[in-house]
């Protein structure tokens, strides 16, 4: 893809940007919009239904760059990793459903009472070597997305694009990557030589826009910001993504309530001119 087609034909608009917006919403706003690529949460889409989703989506002509989440791959007890991984090949089967080649995993915090980082990440290891080839036969790529050190206790100990790496690279490119996301990357200094290392190996299979502003909210799951309305360097990031080789989508992916409570066409018009002005 590059953008000599027309300056947005790369952008995608995950849907929590807008999650005010049901999924028929989404695929007309886009369609009308003239936005081409849409990436989708495992909850909407189960709520709606998978196949129907397709259909939709396929009818309208969008194309679904990521679906999102599966991972949470850390839990000591057997049976719960049992599920775990039962949950995963679901979340598996429904990228592959919606045609979409990226599932991205968000790999899960520490157990309750555990303070062992390394021994949780060994933990996703393990769990890819089982879920990789699974995702492999249904043409599905894993994407290790790494989360801001905030959130290492409860959500994701994976907290670097060296440390996803790490993990990824204990398999072949085309079955495990990396999300870059520059929400959970922009303050490493080593962001830029891991994002060439991922670029070298093709491991990047996502990439994905959201601000850092401050103060962050009570909870911090919701902070991310508009485009533009904080620290963020997009332009330096996109500049280093595609320097490692990366031409794909470049899909918008913010979680906050103000944007939840307003217009949604309005917001998608704005995630537009926010784009082409600091992503472009």
């Amino acid at each position: 893809m590059n953008d000599s087609v027309t300056p947005l034909s790369r952008l995608s608009l995950n849907q929590e940007t807008i999650k005010q917006w049901s999924l028929p919403e989404l695929a007309d706003g886009c369609v009308k919009a003239g936005i081409g690529q849409v990436g989708l949460w495992r909850a909407p889409v189960q709520a709606y239904g998978v196949g129907r989703t397709a259909r939709l989506l396929s009818d309208a002509g969008l194309t679904v760059t990521s679906l999102c989440r599966g991972g949470f791959l850390t839990a000591l007890d057997p049976a719960d990793r049992a599920a775990a991984l039962d949950d995963n090949r679901r979340a598996i089967d429904e990228a592959a459903a919606l045609s979409t080649d990226t599932l991205v995993l968000v790999s899960g915090g520490l157990p309750p009472g555990s303070r062992d980082l390394y021994g949780a990440r060994e933990r996703v290891g393990d769990a890819l070597a089982e879920l990789a080839p699974y995702a492999a036969g249904r043409g599905v790529r894993l994407a290790i997305e790494p989360l801001h050190p905030m959130f290492a206790s409860d959500r994701c100990v994976v907290s670097t694009l060296a440390q996803a790496l790490d993990l990824a690279e204990r398999f072949p490119a085309e079955q495990v990557g990396v999300v870059v996301d520059t929400y959970h990357v922009w303050w490493d200094d080593r962001a830029p030589a891991q994002i060439a290392r991922a670029g070298a190996a093709g491991r990047i299979h996502s990439f994905q826009l959201a601000d850092w502003i401050t103060p962050l909210p009570a909870g911090v799951l919701l902070g991310r910001g508009q485009l533009g309305d904080g620290t963020v360097d997009f332009r330096a990031l996109r500049t280093e993504v595609e320097a490692a080789g990366f031409d794909g989508p470049i899909e918008v992916e913010i979680f906050n309530e103000t944007l939840w409570a307003r217009d949604g066409s309005e917001v998608l018009a704005e995630v537009a001119e926010r784009y082409l002005q600091h992503a472009c």
